[in-house]
C-alpha cells in the first residue's frame, strides 16, 4: 500500500506520522500538544526538505511554545482578545492568562492532549484524527465544546486538514477557529514571492486589535518578492472560486506552497517574524478580537457542530 501510518519518539515528541511511499512526502503530527503539526517533508533534487519551522525537541517546544505558538490550533478564539475580556448572553467574561500586551492570544488548546480516535491508510491517501473536549478549566470560556482534527496526506504532496467543532453543552456559545503555522522555503523570506486574493484588510490599533474599519490592500495581489516588507496584518479574502488563497514561492529552489482555503476561513493573518527565516500564513475563520466586534463570530446552539477545512499543496519545479 503506497500510504502508511507509524508512530515514533524522536527527540522527546511522540509523533503520529503519515508517509506518501511513492513520492516520500511525510506529515507527523503531536497529538500531547495541541494537535500541533510537526513537519511536512517533501522530496525535492537536493534531498528531503520539510517546509514546517518546528520546534527541534520537547525542551524547546516546552519553553518556547507560548512565545511563538507554532503551529498552533487556535481554538476557541483566534489572534487576540482585547484585554482578554468580552461579553456574551449579556454577561462580561475575563480569560485568565494574558500575553505581555494585555491580550488574551490564540486560544486554549495549545497545550491540551488530544486523543486518537482514529487511523486510516489506502491505496489513496493516510489520515489521522483526534479530539479534545474542553473541560472548562479557564473561567472566562466556561463552555462545553469538542475540538476534533484530521489530517489527510493525499496524493501530489497535498495536505489536507479539517476541523470540526461542537457544542457538547446546554448553552449556546461563541467559536471561532484557525491555525498558526510557520512556513518555510529555506533562505530568507526577503528572496521569497508572496501573492493572496485580498483587495482589503483590517486596520490594527497598536495592540494588533481591529478597529473596525477595512482599508484597501494593495501589496501582493499578484507575485511579489516580500523583500523587506514585514507584515503582521489580517486579510479579508476575496472569492475564491476554487482557485488557491494563497502562494508562496522560493524562486532559488523552486519549492512552491498553496494554499486552498473553504469559505469557512475567510480571513488571512500573515506575520514575517523578525529572523526572516519563516513566515506565520493563518487560515482564520473570524477576525481577531470576534468575541467583541463580532467579525466573524460563530455561535453554536446545543449539539451544532461546524466544520472548517483548509489544503496546502507544495509544488517543486
Amino acid at each position: 500500500m503506497p500510504f502508511t501510518i507509524s508512530h515514533r519518539i524522536e527527540n522527546g515528541l511522540q509523533q503520529i506520522v503519515l508517509l506518501d511511499k511513492e513520492t516520500g512526502s511525510e506529515v507527523s503530527v503531536v497529538p500531547s500538544f495541541g494537535a500541533l503539526l510537526h513537519s511536512f517533508i517533501v522530496q525535492t533534487p537536493d534531498g528531503s526538505f520539510n517546509i514546517i519551522d518546528n520546534y527541534k525537541s520537547l525542551d524547546e517546544l516546552k519553553s518556547t511554545l507560548i512565545a511563538s505558538h507554532k503551529s498552533s490550533k487556535l481554538s476557541p478564539f483566534v489572534c487576540r482578545i482585547k484585554e482578554g475580556k468580552y461579553h456574551f448572553n449579556n454577561k462580561e467574561y475575563e480569560l485568565l492568562n494574558k500575553f505581555s500586551d494585555g491580550s488574551a492570544i490564540h486560544g486554549l488548546l495549545v497545550k491540551k492532549s488530544f486523543e486518537v480516535i482514529d487511523e486510516a491508510a489506502s491505496e489513496t491517501s493516510a489520515s489521522v484524527t483526534m479530539k479534545y473536549d474542553y473541560k472548562k478549566d479557564d473561567a472566562g470560556y466556561p463552555f462545553d465544546y469538542r475540538c476534533t482534527v484530521k489530517y489527510q496526506l493525499k496524493k501530489n504532496r497535498i495536505l489536507m486538514i479539517e476541523t470540526t467543532v461542537m457544542n457538547t453543552g446546554k448553552n449556546k456559545i461563541p467559536i471561532a477557529d484557525g491555525w498558526h503555522p510557520y512556513f518555510t522555503l529555506n533562505g530568507k523570506t526577503n528572496d521569497w514571492e508572496l501573492s493572496f486574493h485580498a483587495k482589503e484588510m483590517l486596520e490594527f490599533d497598536e495592540k494588533l486589535i481591529p478597529t473596525g474599519k477595512l482599508i484597501p490592500n494593495t501589496k501582493f495581489i499578484k507575485p511579489e518578492k516580500i523583500g523587506d516588507t514585514f507584515l503582521d496584518n489580517c486579510f479579508l479574502l476575496d472569492e475564491l472560486h476554487g482557485e488557491p488563497a494563497c502562494s508562496l514561492l522560493n524562486p532559488e529552489n523552486g519549492l512552491e506552497l498553496l494554499f486552498f482555503a473553504e469559505e469557512q476561513y475567510p480571513y488571512l493573518q500573515i506575520y514575517s517574524p523578525p529572523h526572516r527565516e519563516s513566515i506565520a500564513i493563518e487560515n482564520l475563520s473570524s477576525a481577531p478580537d470576534s468575541f467583541n466586534n463580532k467579525m466573524g463570530l460563530i455561535i453554536l446552539e446545543p449539539g451544532q457542530s461546524q466544520t472548517f477545512t483548509v489544503g496546502y499543496q507544495v509544488l517543486i519545479s
